[in-house]
């Protein structure tokens, strides 16, 4: 656990050569250990949230012209006092300043100590710090907004509604404990039952939320799939809008998958164009019409490709029920449209195949479209609360598990393991926000972070 009596500095911006260096300190002594090094106006005799321009000087040395930025306790990031000086960005500089900032009696910060200081001075919850990672490691607009919504708290409110009715219960039933010899009953029980279910509708839907969380936050894994010389690198090149696979007339081209990230309405698809499959005619191949099946397992939207021209029905439907895999969706597209006959497009007309042709680009934005659709479902909304985080997920599901335990037994169990059960239910919940916390939780936490955040 972190020594929050211990002043800490790190480097605020990222490491390497760039105009600006931000170095960060943070902690009681963060103005005096400044104050010692700068030379412009008195530092301890300013307001907040201000800033002054001056010389860090080493000894009679001068490291560099700086802007100093002042925010004092409790107004500040980790509601300590906190100066972060802006120097210019040379690492020699950078190294310069903060060895002296540890020479005048600051320490330097593990992996996010400054929003784990955030968090034990209750400027945010767990939950809302881990939106921090989030947010810097958001990569795409959508997964920037829903770090955002958690880092505003919406998933923390959420949560503390859920757990403030619990607790109203649980008081109730522990006052019945302290008059069993009584048989005196003071929590409701058909108002329990109601309330459990009312709460375990909420939890279920954060619990479904979960699936859309994770690809908004990871990207969806998509896997271009179907027989050699189905047109799979060339709808590849078509969606990405660049050359970006060799396309070749030659059956088998695509020994090896190829990955590129496709955004789509602010979601990342991390596209993967495969080796054709087929009955391998060499080794090489046969390595890579493996690795296919492996890459469609641990996929979450499959993209199926056949030449609308050549392939027969008994093909397609044996094609379509080797690929179909639990959890995975599957989206099938007949293409080469254009050298397609027009009684053949009507008849395909008919069925709920997507017909493009991927060489000339046809319907191409109908096809991102799904492809956007089958991910989100509709689901995505600004005002909704998303679980993105794995650890959140767990925790909520070991809430439903103990919920479930208190309905089961609401009208035949003692009193005291109903007691058991919400506790368990209200800590499970209070793992997510930080009310129950432990060093090894917190630290595998904040590990994770970047230095100097």
């Amino acid at each position: 656990m972190t020594n929050t009596e211990e002043t800490i500095v790190a480097l605020a911006t990222p490491a390497g050569t760039g105009a600006i260096g931000v170095i960060r300190l943070s902690g009681p002594d963060a103005i005096l250990i400044a104050n010692s090094v700068f030379k412009g106006k008195d530092l301890t005799k300013q307001g907040s949230h201000t800033i002054h321009f001056g010389n860090i000087f080493d000894g009679n040395v001068i490291l560099d012209e700086v802007l100093v930025s002042l925010f004092i306790a409790p107004k500040s990031y980790t509601r300590e006092n906190v100066v972060e000086i802006s120097c210019h960005g040379s690492n020699f500089i950078i190294e310069s300043i903060i060895k002296l900032l540890i020479k005048k009696g600051a320490r330097s910060a593990k992996a996010g100590e400054f929003t784990l200081r955030a968090f034990l001075n209750g400027q945010m919850d767990l939950s809302q710090a881990e939106a921090v990672a989030d947010l810097i490691a958001s990569n795409s607009k959508a997964s920037q907004q829903v770090a955002l919504q958690q880092l505003r708290g919406g998933f923390s409110s959420q949560l503390q509604t859920l757990r403030e009715q619990l607790v109203q219960f649980a008081s109730l039933i522990e006052l019945e404990l302290d008059f069993a010899e009584e048989d005196v009953e003071f929590a409701n029980r058909d108002q329990l039952k109601k309330l459990i279910y009312e709460i375990g509708k909420v939890i279920g839907a954060l619990i479904q939320s979960f699936e859309l969380g994770n690809a908004i936050k990871h990207g969806v894994n998509t896997v271009i799939a179907g027989r050699p010389n189905a047109g799979k690198s060339t709808l590849l090149n078509a969606l990405l809008n660049e050359e970006r696979a060799i396309v070749s007339h030659i059956p088998g081209t695509t020994r090896d998958t190829i990955e590129e990230v496709l955004n789509i309405n602010g979601i990342n698809f991390r596209l993967i164009d495969t080796a054709g499959i087929r009955e391998a005619t060499d080794a090489i191949e046969k390595i890579g019409v493996e690795r296919t099946m492996e890459k469609i397992e641990q996929s979450a939207l499959l993209v199926y490709v056949y030449d609308a021209a050549q392939i027969t029905k008994d093909e397609l439907d044996s094609d379509i029920a080797s690929l179909q895999r639990p959890g995975v969706t599957m989206l099938i597209l007949a293409n080469k449209a254009d050298l397609l006959t027009s009684e053949q497009l009507e008849g395909l007309s008919q069925s709920h195949t997507l017909i493009i042709s991927a060489k000339e680009k046809t319907h191409i934005d109908e096809l991102k479209s799904k492809i956007y659709h089958s991910a989100v479902k509709d689901q995505l909304d600004a005002n909704e609360t998303l679980v993105t985080n794995i650890r959140h997920l767990e925790a909520l599901q070991k809430t439903a598990d103990a919920l479930g335990r208190v309905l089961s037994g609401i009208d035949t169990v003692t009193s005291d393991f109903l007691s058991m059960d919400i506790k368990q239910a209200l800590h499970y919940l209070g793992e997510i926000t930080g009310v129950v916390t432990t060093d090894d939780l917190l630290e595998n936490i904040f590990s994770k972070f970047c230095i100097g955040k």
